[in-house]
């Protein structure tokens, strides 16, 4: 009997190694990038990863990242969890809560991903201390576009580095008759305005309000003081034709030189290249303003979250999938593209990156060890999605009410997100 049993258990072991030994890597990734350069970023990760042997299959949802997560949650309410999912920031530690995210350990081990990739990604991608995502890209958000023309015309000799020489420039370009920021007005384009103001203004503000919620914070005079700021902004400096203006044409007004300032994130790379804009030319990159004399850097970054899967050939597949991700080749490729860097902190930016690029990876550098790196509320990398949203909408409440004070705003800020505990 002891013999027969032995034989089993050898057969049954011999059945699953040759199981796992036969398993096709396959994936599905489930992502909303479907259109535009976006779409060609997750078709160059397929082609990738069906180089190195994978079967690759895609589900795009398009628009926004709560139709990608209303077909996460109606698949695992089927039980059919996807393999990998495009996900960042707190929804990826709020499914990992739930027990069905994949262990990536062994292969970040392998891979030596703690030592490689930017620390601030550490927490996002092991919420919990195992890794259960990988990130493709970082993205800057604290950038301020320039037109070196509107600012020569004004007798702007360089881009402001604090809020005040900003205000100042703002004042000597819109007497020449041109737009001082190029701006649209939708709740995310506002609130990555603010936040900027706010990390630029007090760092420790920023971290107390939009890293960790705190709503005594959000009603702070430091609060008060952003929104005032920013009601200059909106009064005085962003033009009329801001309301119904296309997101994704607020950087040619800059790049025409219509505009002396755009302050967004670096997908502005990406716009200004397809239109034919030569950066030293019809523009320049700078750090947005701070009034605290040190390298910054408000990080988002875009990634991938793997499920628990039964099937030997998903779970290869997801291995394969994370191994290609976190490659210097696909960050390379991939973050060239879009404008970002790569999460990986040793890609050689020296060939094939835009000069921005190269000096957003100085700057991420510097901030890190200069201890102001962050991650972006307004990108969704923060706070839980319901506390974020209650804050845009607070925002954009000021943008669109002209006569609502700073004080108001604050506190309709704290109110609104203490409302969501």
């Amino acid at each position: 009997m002891r013999y027969l049993r032995a034989t089993l258990v050898a057969t049954a072991a011999f059945a699953f190694l040759a199981n796992t030994a036969l398993a096709e890597p396959k994936t599905n990734l489930l992502h909303q990038w479907a259109t535009g350069s976006d779409a060609q970023a997750i078709a160059k990760l397929g082609e990738m990863f069906e180089a190195k042997g994978g079967k690759w299959q895609q589900t795009s949802i398009a628009g926004h990242t709560a139709n990608t997560l209303a077909k996460l949650r109606a698949d695992v309410i089927a039980g059919n969890a996807p393999p990998a999912v495009q996900l960042k920031g707190p929804e990826i530690a709020e499914w990992n809560k739930t027990g069905m995210t994949a262990d990536l350990d062994d292969l970040a081990k392998a891979e030596n991903w703690e030592k490689v990739v930017a620390p601030e990604l550490l927490p996002v991608m092991k919420p919990s201390g195992k890794w259960v995502a990988a990130p493709m890209n970082i993205h800057r958000i604290n950038w301020i576009w320039a037109s070196p023309k509107v600012m020569q015309a004004a007798g702007v000799t360089e881009v402001p580095k604090t809020w005040a020489e900003f205000n100042a420039a703002c004042d000597k370009i819109v007497a020449t008759g041109k737009i001082c920021i190029s701006h649209s007005t939708a709740d995310w384009t506002d609130s990555t305005v603010f936040e900027v103001v706010v990390y630029g203004q007090d760092l420790d503000l920023y971290r107390k309000a939009f890293v960790e919620g705190n709503v005594d914070a959000m009603r702070s005079d430091g609060m008060v003081k952003a929104f005032e700021q920013f009601r200059i902004m909106t009064s005085k400096y962003m033009d009329p034709g801001m309301n119904g203006r296309d997101w994704d044409s607020m950087s040619a007004l800059v790049g025409r030189g219509e505009a002396a300032f755009h302050i967004m994130g670096d997908w502005t790379i990406g716009l200004l290249t397809a239109a034919g804009f030569k950066e030293g030319t019809d523009y320049v990159c700078a750090q947005a303003p701070t009034d605290w004399g040190k390298p910054g850097f408000i990080l988002n970054s875009d990634s991938v979250v793997f499920f628990q899967q039964k099937d030997p050939d998903y779970v290869e597949g997801q291995k394969l999938l994370a191994s290609t991700i976190l490659s210097p080749e696909f960050q390379t490729v991939f973050n060239q593209a879009k404008g970002s860097i790569p999460a990986r902190l040793d890609v050689d930016l020296s060939k094939g990156f835009n000069p921005c690029q190269q000096k957003s990876q100085k700057d991420l550098q510097a901030s890190i060890e200069a201890g102001t790196l962050v991650r972006s509320m307004a990108h969704n990398m923060t706070i839980p999605q319901k506390v974020r949203g209650a804050i845009m909408d607070t925002i954009t409440e000021f943008v669109a009410t002209p006569d609502m004070s700073a004080k108001d705003a604050a506190n309709a800020m704290a109110d609104a997100a203490e409302a969501q505990e």
